[in-house]
């Protein structure tokens, strides 16, 4: 009770990340504001930039106007697409009216990785590659700009401290203790609708074969499926589900914020690491400015951007205040940028994938 006590504490107190601390890490340093306009003169008065990504623009919009007023040269478009929009974009210009992206920035890992092993990315070696982990970095091609941890939410509120799951094992043996309690009051990602959920259940099916004892679970406490974080975590909210599954970790810690009622575990047998992952076209009309992009993304200024949007830097150094509890950065598993990403993009291995999920629901 301690350990699960101490767990939600440390969440509380990571939350309450004072703001006026973020605002004095990003005042801006003279000598680095000066390199960058240069960079920015470099490349043209007149340049272009268009960003693709599947970050909603609110997320990004305080980072999105820091990189325009360091390079007052480029003029910068965002457009926020689906993953699977993305991919047939790149792959077929023809059936999309859009403008081809000069960088595309994705959590749909595997379809990113897909792009760049089948030849649609071209590389480039980022000045801020020394300040990233091995596995954040793919051919000079592909690199992971986050680092984001996969949670279980709950409702502060609704759920008993004695029943808060730190574990997966303590969420399976809680489904069995109570299903009275439970059934139609857990939530998770459709792995047959959501890519993301589709990417997080077969990593866990992938570090521990008990997986699926705990899907077994879900169908006897009747799980309900989502494709969006957003409407899960409204449910949770409201009372109408009390805990969900292999959440990403940013979007409930930003409503968590706001939301008393939202309870974050990070678990302890292991967090899996999620990345948005960046990577400059083969065919984008502007790389020079894509580039520069790519390397602010990656800078620290860039990274703390996003931190202050809860999104986990994947640079090293940084540090994870307000992310990931210091108690639980031993038990993180990150996703490796790679072409292990590919496995379950062969039709057959995800069919199968599939099917062994939908037995597993139905064997209570």
């Amino acid at each position: 009770m301690r350990a699960v006590t101490a767990s939600v504490l440390c969440v509380g107190v990571l939350l309450a990340w004072p703001a006026m601390s973020q605002q004095a890490q990003l005042i801006p340093d003279p000598k680095a504001a000066a390199t960058r306009s240069q960079a920015s003169t470099a490349v043209g008065a007149k340049d272009q930039l268009t960003i693709v990504s599947t970050t909603p623009d609110a997320e990004v919009a305080d980072l999105l106007a820091d990189f325009r007023a360091d390079h007052p040269g480029i003029d910068v478009s965002y457009s926020k697409i689906n993953s699977n929009d993305i991919y047939n974009q790149i792959v077929d210009p023809s059936s999309s009216s859009a403008p081809p992206g000069d960088i595309i920035w994705s959590s749909a890992m595997d379809l990113q990785i897909k792009l760049v092993n089948d030849g649609y990315a071209q590389p480039y070696a980022s000045k801020q590659v020394a300040h990233l982990p091995d596995w954040a970095v793919w051919k000079d091609e592909a690199y992971a700009i986050t680092a984001e941890p996969i949670v279980i939410v709950y409702n502060k509120n609704l759920v008993a401290e004695s029943d808060i799951p730190r574990t997966r094992a303590e969420l399976k043996n809680l489904l069995s203790r109570k299903p009275d309690v439970y059934r139609g009051k857990i939530a998770s990602y459709d792995p047959e609708q959501s890519g993301t959920g589709f990417l997080f259940i077969t990593r866990d099916a992938g570090i521990t074969r008990t997986t699926w004892d705990m899907v077994r679970a879900f169908g006897g406490a009747g799980i309900k499926l989502y494709s969006t974080t957003g409407t899960v975590l409204d449910r949770i909210s409201s009372g109408e589900h009390l805990i969900a599954y292999n959440m990403i970790g940013s979007y409930a810690i930003e409503r968590a914020k706001e939301d008393a009622s939202i309870g974050i575990v990070f678990p302890a047998d292991y967090i899996t690491l999620m990345s948005r992952i960046a990577f400059i076209p083969a065919a984008a009309p502007h790389p020079e400015s894509a580039k520069l992009f790519l390397d602010y993304l990656l800078s620290e200024r860039g990274q703390r951007f996003l931190l202050t949007r809860s999104v986990g830097p994947v640079r090293l150094g940084l540090g994870a205040d307000g992310v990931i509890p210091p108690d639980r950065n031993g038990a993180v598993k990150p996703i490796h940028i790679g072409p292990e990403l590919l496995t379950y993009l062969d039709q057959s291995k995800r069919a199968s994938f599939l099917k062994e999920w939908r037995r597993a629901l139905q064997d209570r």
